[in-house]
This record gives structure tokens, C-alpha cells and sequence, in this order.
């Protein structure tokens, strides 16, 4: 079992969450583990190991459920149905099955309507093209969140996505960036909060990856308000998930 699994370093983790003053975490089971297109029993089981670390940790962790869009839309909605609305999970996880611009995600979408959860997916800043099929540039997060503006829809990652992403997602009402990708990077934080507002940046740990204390810092250390900060580490994500 990788890190992270076993139920002593789920307890660990959470341990050390708390020396930072994290009071919730979302989990996410490992969506690449099987690769980039897992099948139906695959991504069965990365949802399932979701399910049982929130299952240790209910008052600390929430489910994100991880989706392949490329299975089709019965068997996305059927895993929806048994994540959002069977297991209480909280949000949905796209990573690099396809592309954000696919026809196959507007299912994923209307459900996500439908159950009312925020869809999370992942976005880089890419320059190989031949990737794109795979892979979301910000402009593809982008279109997706302007097609279905009734959906709530995170684009991750903020270093990842750069300046050329923060630029993409103004004027995108039902759009935030959250602040995991690589490491840390000075001003970022500063540019999103000028061009998006405060109200539109989440902070992500990107966690196993990326430690806590480095993802905490770019965020501590940003030259912007208390009340800036706040609402990235607590506020926003408070309403986004309808913690408040």
C-alpha cells in the first residue's frame, strides 16, 4: 500500500494537518493509479478507498468522486449517483481521461447541476499539443465553466496554470482557481486575488505531492489583506462545499 492508505498514516496525516490549523481536508482515492482511463471496476475501486479513508476520518475528510467521462454517460451517471448520492460525496474529480472541451463531459456536468457539488479538473498550462486530447489548457476549463454557467467548476492548478490562466478565467462568475500545482511561486497568489478577487481563489495542498508547509506559505506569505486570506484558506471553500 502507497502512502497514505493505511489507516495509521491517514491518522498521521491528519496530525499533522492540525499543527497547520487544518480543520477539513478533501481525499481523493489515487486517480492515476491505474493510468490516465481507468475502466468502470477501476475507477470503482479508486472511489471505494475514497469512501474508506473518509469512512476513518468522517469529521475531518470529505469525497471527491473520480470520474472517466470516456466510459459514457450511463456508466458516469450510474457512478455519480452512487458517489454524490449514495456515498455524500461532496464534489467531482476530472483529471486527464479527456480534454474539458469533450462532448462527454456536459453528463458530468447536468449532474453536477443536478446534485449541486462543484467539479474539480485538472488543468495545466501545456505546450506539447499532441497532449491536448488529454490534457486541459485553462482556456479549455474555461469554456467548460462558460457552457454550463448553473455548474460550479475549480480550476486546478494555480502555479500550474500561470498568469495565462488567471487571465483566462475573469469574467467567469461560476469559476475558481485553487493555489496547489508545482512549487511555490512569488506573486502568483497577488495576481490571481488583483484580476479574480479574493472570493474566487481556493487554497489546495496538492497532498501526497506537495508538502503542507510550502502550500500554506504561498498563500501566508502573499502580499494581500487578512481578510484576503481568510476567504482563500476557510471562506470560499466554506461555500463551496455548503460548510456555512
Amino acid at each position: 500500500m502507497g502512502e497514505g492508505r493505511l489507516r495509521a498514516e491517514v491518522g498521521k496525516l491528519r496530525r499533522r494537518a492540525a499543527r497547520f490549523g487544518i480543520e477539513r481536508m478533501v481525499s481523493l482515492g489515487d486517480v492515476l493509479v491505474y493510468g490516465p482511463s481507468p475502466n468502470a471496476k477501476q475507477l470503482r475501486a479508486i472511489n471505494d478507498e475514497t469512501a474508506k479513508i473518509v469512512s476513518w476520518e468522517p469529521d475531518f475528510f470529505f469525497g471527491f468522486c473520480y470520474l472517466n467521462p470516456t466510459l459514457g454517460e450511463r456508466a458516469t451517471l450510474a457512478e455519480i449517483d452512487r458517489c454524490v448520492g449514495g456515498l455524500g460525496f461532496r464534489g467531482i474529480k476530472l483529471e486527464i481521461a479527456n480534454n474539458a472541451r469533450a462532448a462527454c463531459m456536459k453528463p458530468v456536468m447536468k449532474a453536477a447541476e443536478r446534485y449541486d457539488v462543484p467539479v474539480l479538473q485538472h488543468t495545466w498550462s501545456q505546450t506539447k499539443i499532441r497532449l491536448r486530447s488529454m490534457h486541459s489548457d485553462p482556456e479549455d476549463t474555461c469554456l467548460l465553466a462558460r457552457r454550463h454557467p448553473n455548474t460550479r467548476v475549480i480550476m486546478a492548478h494555480l502555479t500550474g496554470c500561470g498568469m495565462r490562466g488567471v487571465l483566462a478565467a475573469r469574467h467567469i462568475d461560476n469559476l475558481w482557481v485553487d493555489t496547489s500545482g508545482g512549487s511555490p511561486e512569488a506573486g502568483i497568489v497577488e495576481y490571481a486575488v488583483s484580476n479574480l478577487g479574493s472570493r474566487r481563489v481556493l487554497y489546495g495542498s496538492d497532498l501526497p505531492i506537495r508538502d503542507l508547509p510550502a502550500a500554506i506559505g504561498q498563500v501566508s506569505g502573499a502580499e494581500i489583506s487578512r481578510s484576503d486570506k481568510n476567504a482563500i484558506f476557510h471562506d470560499n471553500a466554506a461555500r463551496l462545499l455548503k460548510l456555512v
